[in-house]
């Protein structure tokens, strides 16, 4: 049984527009100790997917479908108390702003120790030393000084390290990271990348790690879910998908990366735009973007299937290599050659995060 498993995830916004499917039937699971990124661009559902986790969901969204099992137990059903205990002990969560998630009149240090304080794991003068000591953690220097101090007295990555301190304080089995490099620079990006890797073995945590950025995804992710539209459009482990991309979407993603010494004026890129969440194509979501959609994708939306026989999975969070392409149920003729350069450089400078 994996520590977490989403099943058919369907998550909708009801607007004066109309109704907006964020999350369109998305299926993943994640096991103790490995790291799983979710990735796309903007509007691909990626942050409303990982708030549902924690049923962060507010009017005018909603959970209208699917199930969401940690250890084996339905968060659905969680009653108020067991949700308070479930966020936070059990699973963590560090918002895409991190500044935003700390209170600008309380000092740093304080609110690491009330988030310890309000999960009983400690409270009065042990809660400040755990405070301190996670702070020393995440790698902030003179831990006791800064503890004292505001958040406009940290810098970008301290405050970011801040907000993972607060994330860890109570040791969560799981820890959602919604885009923990935006905005920082890239010497920063691989000390918080590096700092991640050593939390998560020391802790023995999973992370699901939102973001847009393949190079974080190539240093750091076991697995990858490939999210447009709000639904799952490949899953495959980290390798196979640098090496082997089999839906058309990511391979547009792969020939974007930045790559050092390949002479290109400009970077490759998708034509059009994400799929209209409230009036969304028929057929497969990406075929009014898709350079190689032929009739049948206009008309049948594809489900995922194994790349390798075609097959459809029977279960949905199956760790194998699925893709949702009307390529590999056979229904197209001839094969694809997807137009992706992917070499041995990828991970080292994809995304521009090795310093």
């Amino acid at each position: 049984m994996a520590l977490l498993e989403v099943e058919n995830l369907s998550v909708q916004f009801y607007t004066e527009d109309g109704v907006v499917r964020a999350v369109d039937g998305l299926s993943y699971e994640i096991e103790r100790g490995e790291t799983v990124g979710v990735v796309g661009e903007s509007g691909a559902g990626k942050s409303v997917a990982a708030l549902s986790l924690l049923r962060l969901i507010d009017d005018p969204g909603e959970i209208v479908d699917g199930s969401i099992r940690f250890r084996g137990r339905d968060v659905l059903s969680f009653s108020s108390d067991e949700l308070r205990r479930f966020r936070g002990n059990d699973v963590a969560i560090a918002f895409q702003d991190p500044e935003a998630a700390l209170n600008p009149v309380y000092t740093v240090g304080e609110q690491v120790a009330e988030t310890i304080r309000a999960h009983g794991v400690a409270s009065g003068d042990a809660a400040r030393e755990r405070a301190i000591s996670l702070l020393e953690r995440v790698g902030i220097p003179d831990a006791a000084t800064r503890y004292s101090h505001y958040p406009h007295e940290f810098s970008g990555g301290m405050v970011q390290r801040a907000v993972l301190a607060m994330a860890l304080s109570c040791e969560p089995d799981l820890l959602v990271l919604d885009e923990p490099t935006t905005g920082l620079d890239v010497t920063i990006q691989a000390q918080v990348l590096e700092l991640l890797e050593e939390l998560s073995s020391s802790f023995d945590t999973a992370i699901q790690l939102v973001t847009h950025d393949l190079g974080v995804v190539a240093r750091r992710c076991d697995r990858v879910v490939v999210m447009y539209a709000g639904r799952a459009i490949e899953r495959a482990t980290v390798e196979d998908l640098f090496y082997d991309p089999s839906h058309p979407y990511t391979a547009g993603l792969m020939a974007s990366i930045p790559r050092i010494g390949d002479g290109a004026d400009r970077l490759p890129t998708i034509p059009g735009r994400m799929a209209d969440p409230v009036d969304p194509p028929t057929g497969c979501p990406f075929h009014p973007r898709c350079p190689y959609a032929e009739p049948v994708c206009e008309t049948h939306r594809p489900g995922l299937v194994d790349v390798e026989t075609g097959e459809p999975v029977a279960d949905a969070t199956a760790p194998d290599h699925l893709a949702a392409c009307h390529e590999h149920t056979g229904d197209l003729d001839g094969g694809l050659e997807y137009e992706v350069l992917i070499d041995d450089e990828t991970t080292a400078s994809g995304g521009g995060t090795d310093p």
